[in-house]
């Protein structure tokens, strides 16, 4: 799907693979590593992103939920990895819907910043932090559509959801195609 001059995708796949400007990270809120997708972004990025998250650490403290913080790719394809805390799924009591979008709402910031073209999103909460898939499906491509809308200046040219399961595979590619 396109909005305005930025086309939006999915793809099922390893997003450590994934060649676009930025990937963002499903981190948590040490910035450290971790299990699931973090701890593959860091391992196969190599220790360069270990050392400038610290650095971030060191001077901020830890990356509190819905916020964002850019490091290099290390030794990822991407040049560059956005790490953002999404929030742990509790049955909606604590405002999660909001706080997953301003994760993806913080990472199109950052990314625009930098004036980078492609942007790649792991399935953030979707995993371990036990967020539903379909609602954090959708909360992100209405985030990421209403980003485009409100900023039709963009240096982002694509946006790649990328799917490490086959039910959030076809969710996305379900909400994508209801949307043409």
């Amino acid at each position: 799907m396109r909005i305005k001059n930025t086309e939006l995708r999915c793809e099922n796949g390893d997003i450590t693979k994934v060649k676009t400007d930025v990937i963002v990270n499903a981190a948590n809120s040490s910035l450290l590593g971790g299990g699931g997708v973090d701890g593959a972004i860091h391992r196969t990025g190599g220790p360069l992103i270990l050392d400038e998250c610290r650095k971030i650490v060191d001077r901020q403290g830890s990356c509190p939920v819905g916020e964002a913080v850019i490091t290099t790719g290390g030794k990822l394809p991407a040049k560059f990895v956005i790490h953002t805390v999404g929030p742990v799924w509790s049955y909606g009591k604590n405002n999660e819907e909001e706080k997953l979008r301003k994760c993806y709402r913080n990472s199109l910031k950052i990314a625009e910043d930098k004036q980078l073209e492609s942007i790649a999103f792991s399935n953030i909460s979707t995993g371990t932090y036990g967020f539903p898939k379909e609602t954090a499906g959708r909360a992100a491509l209405d985030e990421v559509k209403k980003y485009f809308i409100q900023t039709p200046d963009t240096t982002i040219r694509e946006v790649v959801f990328v799917c490490l399961d086959d039910e959030n595979f076809e969710i996305y590619e379900e909400l994508l195609e209801s949307e043409k």
